[in-house]
Parts: structure tokens; C-alpha cells; sequence
């Protein structure tokens, strides 16, 4: 559990208001109180994926996926405030990277979604996301497109009155566990960038197979996917055709400063832990934190 003497002076800065600072403690006092039940059993480790739709559904049930999604379908404000977001995640992240993993997937999983969704496609997806009852992933890398976006080769045909997708994504957060993908295809309106387009994938659409689940050092469901003629309704389509590339980066633009702030969560817990072993851990018959090589460190820590 983060250590009792976090920080929250930054609380008080001008661009934080009331309601910032209302969100961070009851958030802190939610997250003291459910998620070590969640996170901090053998379990946990044993099933990350049942642990994560844990998450998500505690998430959902004490309102805090309200903040990933418009008021218009279930959400807490009139659009996403980046702001929430970033102490949200900042406080997640002091408690569990799984915890915090989980809050940021519904969000940015959806988020083309909120920006670009037509009222049918947002009044069918977005609700379930806020009460956590959905799962969402954003399927954007591929094999030879990862940051270089513009370089995406997954194709997206019109078939009638339908789509054809194909292709492969590859490190995609939440693959295996989500119940629907936004997902960024070629539908080749022009070369590059502006040849791209956007699309709602259910998880349970016929040619969409989990082709790998990828282990990394900090256990988070994380998978390979294929997509072999999947057919896709054209209303589900995301925005206009050949505006994939914007939609893409306006969603990672939303989302983007919070990662700074899940960072800042995972080093004060680090400084929360260090505080307590060095003042715990006795050497030459003082605490370690007696030691004024110990608290210089500490204080450096605490700066950076």
C-alpha cells in the first residue's frame, strides 16, 4: 500500500479545481479500500486476465469509468477532461499497474469512439464502457507500423454493403479480454496517412482470431491479432473515410499526457517504499534513514 506520506501538495496548483481535488481523495480512499482485494493475492498473479475484468468491473461499479466517457452516454462530464484522467491515473498507478492499465485501456480503447462515433455507435458501446460491462482496445501497431502510423497495411475493402478486414495487429493492450476493437485499417482513399480509416470490431466476429498472447515483464493481457476477411457493418465505420490517421493521433493526444502521470504515480509509490524500508531496516543499531547518505538519496528521489 502507497506510503502515508505522499505528497499532495500539487493538489494546490491554480489549473487543479475543487472537484480535482475532491476526485483525488475519494479515489485515493476507494482505492486504499477494494483494490489490494483484487491485486494483492496469489490469484491475481496466477490469472491476469480474470484479474484485470476484476478491475474493470470494480472500476465500472464505484464510478470511476464515468470519467473515460462523455455525460451523453454515462460519463461525468460534457467531454473527457484530461485533467481527471491524468489524477486518476497518477493515483491508480501508487496502487496497482494492473489497476491503472485497466482504467487507461477503457479510455483509450473508446476514445475514437467518443470522438468520431456515430450516435448509434456511441449509444451501443460507450454506456457499457463507463459501467464497465465492456471491454475496449484500441488495435492500432502493426508488425512493420508501430509508430509510423502512416505505414498501416491492414486493408479495410468495401464488399457491398459491408467491409472486408484483413490484416495483423500486434501488441495490442487488452487483446484476448476485450469485447470490441477500434481498429485502423487502409482503406486507400490516398497514399500514406490519408489513406486510412477506423472501424468497430466485435470480439466475436467470425475471422478475427487471438493469434498469440504476448508475455512481457509486467504481467497485462497483450496479444497478436488476425483479421481474415472479417466482415464489418459500414456503420461502424469511425468518421469519415481516409480520416483514420487524424482520428488516431486526436485519440493518443487525449490520452498522452496521462501516461506522464501514471509515471508519476509508479515513482512516488517507489519513494513511499524506500521511505518505509530505510526507516524499518536497522543498521549499526539505527534506521537506515539515520544514515545522511540514506537521506540524501531519499531527498534526490523525491526531487527528481
Amino acid at each position: 500500500m502507497p506510503h502515508s506520506t505522499t505528497d499532495k501538495s500539487f493538489l494546490n496548483w491554480p489549473f487543479f479545481e475543487d472537484h480535482h481535488r475532491t476526485l483525488a481523495a475519494e479515489l485515493d480512499a476507494w482505492a486504499s479500500a477494494t483494490l489490494p482485494a483484487i491485486t494483492d493475492t496469489p490469484e491475481a498473479h496466477d490469472d491476469v486476465d480474470e484479474t484485470c475484468r476484476k478491475l474493470v468491473r470494480a472500476l465500472g461499479e464505484g464510478g470511476w469509468l464515468r470519467y473515460a466517457v462523455p455525460k451523453a452516454y454515462g460519463g461525468m462530464f460534457d467531454s473527457l477532461d484530461v485533467r481527471s484522467l491524468c489524477l486518476i491515473r497518477e493515483t491508480l498507478a501508487r496502487y496497482s499497474g494492473l489497476a491503472d492499465f485497466a482504467f487507461a485501456m477503457q479510455g483509450l480503447g473508446s476514445g475514437a469512439i467518443t470522438l468520431a462515433g456515430s450516435e448509434a455507435i456511441k449509444s451501443a458501446y460507450l454506456p457499457a464502457v463507463a459501467s464497465g460491462e465492456k471491454i475496449a482496445a484500441f488495435a492500432l501497431t502493426e508488425p512493420e507500423a508501430g509508430s509510423d502510423v502512416a505505414s498501416i497495411a491492414t486493408s479495410l475493402k468495401e464488399v457491398g454493403d459491408e467491409f472486408s478486414l484483413s490484416g495483423e495487429k500486434t501488441y495490442i493492450s487488452n487483446g484476448g479480454i476485450a469485447d470490441f476493437y477500434c481498429v485502423f485499417a487502409r482503406t486507400g482513399e490516398a497514399p500514406g496517412a490519408r489513406g486510412l480509416s477506423a472501424v468497430v470490431v466485435d470480439a466475436d466476429t467470425p475471422g478475427l482470431e487471438i493469434a498469440e498472447r504476448i508475455d512481457v515483464i509486467a504481467p497485462h493481457p497483450l496479444a497478436k491479432l488476425f483479421f481474415q476477411g472479417c466482415h464489418v457493418s459500414q456503420e461502424n465505420l469511425l468518421g469519415p473515410r481516409g480520416g483514420g490517421f487524424k482520428l488516431a493521433m486526436a485519440t493518443l493526444d487525449i490520452f498522452r499526457s496521462t501516461v506522464g502521470a501514471a509515471a508519476l504515480g509508479f515513482a512516488r509509490r517507489a519513494l513511499g517504499e524506500a521511505v518505509t524500508r530505510t526507516r524499518s531496516r536497522e543498521l549499526f543499531g539505527a534506521p537506515l534513514a539515520d544514515l545522511p547518505i540514506t537521506q540524501e538519496r531519499l531527498a534526490e528521489m523525491a526531487l527528481d
